[in-house]
C-alpha cells in the first residue's frame, strides 16, 4: 500500500470519526435538553428557559414526578415562564399523575392574573374529574370562582369521588366562597359518593353560621 494511498484512508478516518463525535455530542446535548428546562422552569430561569427552547427544548416537558413543566410554572406563579411556554405552544391542559392541569393548581393557588393568562390560552374550564372551580372554592379564592363561573365553568361539576366547589368550601371553612356559590346557585343537596353532603361538612367544621346558611337555602 503506498503512503498516499494511507494518507488518504488516515484522513478518511478522522472525518467519519470527526462525523460520529458530533453525533454523540448532539444527542447527549439533545437528551439533557428536558432535564435542563424541568430545572430552569423550576427556579424561574426565564433566559434560560428561552434558551432552551430556542434549542429545541420541548415545551411539553415533564419532570421526574410526572408535572408538565407548564404545570410547574403555574403552580410557582412564575408568570413570565408561563408566557414563554404557551407562546412556544405547550399544551395548556397536560396533566400531572394527580391529574392537575395548570389552570387548576394556579386556581387553588389564587394566582388570578395566570388563571386568565391560562384561559386565554385555551385552558379547559370543565375538565373531567377534578376542577379549577373545586381548586378554587378549596382556597377561598372568590375572585377567581367568580372568573371561572363568567367563562362557564359548571358550579355543580363533581369530581371523581362526587365532590363540588360546594362541599370543598364548606369543608374547609371558605364563609364567603361557600355564599358566593349558594348566591350562583350551587345544588346545596348534592352529595358524594360516601353520602356527605356542604351540609354535613359544615356540621362536620362546627361551623354554625354555615350551617344556617345552608340550611336557610333548602339544604337537608
Amino acid at each position: 500500500m503506498s503512503i498516499e494511498t494511507r494518507r488518504r484512508r488516515r484522513i478518511a478516518l478522522a472525518g467519519l470519526l470527526a462525523v460520529a463525535f458530533s453525533m454523540v455530542a448532539s444527542g447527549a446535548r439533545a437528551q439533557s435538553l428536558p432535564a435542563d428546562l424541568a430545572v430552569a422552569v423550576a427556579n424561574d430561569r426565564v433566559p434560560e428557559v428561552k434558551r432552551l427552547l430556542a434549542a429545541g427544548a420541548d415545551p411539553d416537558t415533564v419532570d421526574r414526578n410526572g408535572d408538565p413543566v407548564l404545570v410547574i410554572a403555574a403552580r410557582a406563579g412564575n408568570a413570565a415562564t408561563v408566557d414563554l411556554l404557551l407562546a412556544a405552544r405547550a399544551n395548556v391542559n397536560a396533566r400531572n399523575g394527580f391529574g392537575d392541569t395548570a389552570l387548576m393548581v394556579a386556581s387553588l393557588g389564587g394566582r388570578g392574573e395566570l388563571v386568565r393568562k391560562l384561559r386565554a390560552g385555551g385552558a379547559d374550564v370543565n375538565q373531567k374529574g377534578w376542577t379549577a372551580l373545586i381548586y378554587a372554592a378549596t382556597g377561598g379564592h372568590d375572585e377567581i370562582v367568580r372568573y371561572l363561573l363568567a367563562e362557564g365553568a359548571d358550579i355543580d361539576a363533581a369530581a371523581p369521588n362526587g365532590t363540588t366547589a360546594l362541599m370543598m368550601a364548606a369543608r374547609e371553612g371558605r364563609s364567603s366562597t361557600l355564599d358566593l356559590l349558594i348566591a350562583r346557585g350551587a345544588d346545596v343537596n348534592r352529595r358524594n359518593d360516601s353520602g356527605a353532603s356542604a351540609l354535613d361538612w359544615a356540621r362536620r367544621g362546627k361551623e354554625p353560621a354555615m350551617v344556617g346558611r345552608l340550611q336557610r337555602a333548602g339544604a337537608r
